[in-house]
């Protein structure tokens, strides 16, 4: 991206905010457009402001998660991050089908923090790893005896195309425009990917890529 990325943080702990806009003001490169403590600020932030990137915490007045299915259905192309202490499998699923690109875990460090926004101001998608690396868990003790390798050659070629797209970070319309499809069409063959992975959503679906071509690297 040209120019600073625009950043709002709506999160209930007031030093919290200060904390991660002082981090990010020292850092360079980041411009802070909005602060808030609620659901309803955020989305006034959101449609007032237009930042390029939404912190957003889950436990605030009005539910953190269920104010990003309003923002989305109002801005769906607005990038939201979830910035918590959450680590309950419930809310990183919740958040991923809602459509955030990001969740991380508030013990991050500060420049770190700084590396994530760039890459999903970027485009790509992010969520900590040792929330990826228990999904990934899960995933596999809910199917024994179907290895990764499996699923994924029970991909059509074009599948495993868009499927490599998603794991990018490309949204639907990013991948329809790179492959000169129909988003549509995209939809309808993610749809297919998840039933023959039998995952929720791109995310995981991802994941077991990701997990597929370290095996196949030869890595653990």
């Amino acid at each position: 991206m040209i120019g600073a990325i625009r950043i709002a943080v709506v999160d209930d702990h007031p030093l919290f905010r200060e904390g991660v806009t002082r981090s990010l003001d020292e850092i360079g490169g980041f411009e802070m457009v909005g602060e808030g403590a609620t659901a309803q600020d955020a989305e006034r932030i959101v449609s007032s402001a237009r930042p390029d990137i939404l912190l957003l915490d889950i436990s605030m007045p009005g539910g953190g998660l269920a104010s990003v299915a309003n923002i989305l259905a109002g801005h769906p192309g607005q990038k939201i991050v979830m910035l918590t202490v959450s680590e309950a499998n419930a809310d990183v699923t919740l958040a991923l089908n809602a459509g955030v690109c990001g969740y991380v875990l508030k013990g991050v460090g500060s420049r770190t923090l700084a590396e994530i926004l760039r890459n999903v101001a970027a485009g790509e998608s992010y969520v900590s790893p040792t929330l990826s690396a228990r999904l990934l868990s899960d995933l596999q003790s809910l199917q024994p005896g179907n290895g990764t390798a499996d699923r994924l050659r029970q991909l059509t070629g074009r599948e495993a195309e868009i499927l490599r797209l998603v794991g990018e970070g490309l949204s639907n319309k990013e991948v329809a425009l790179r492959l000169k499809l129909q988003e549509k069409t995209v939809k309808h063959h993610m749809t297919g990917v998840l039933s023959k992975l039998n995952v929720r959503n791109r995310t995981e679906a991802a994941l077991l890529l990701r997990e597929g071509r370290d095996r196949a690297d030869g890595r653990p």
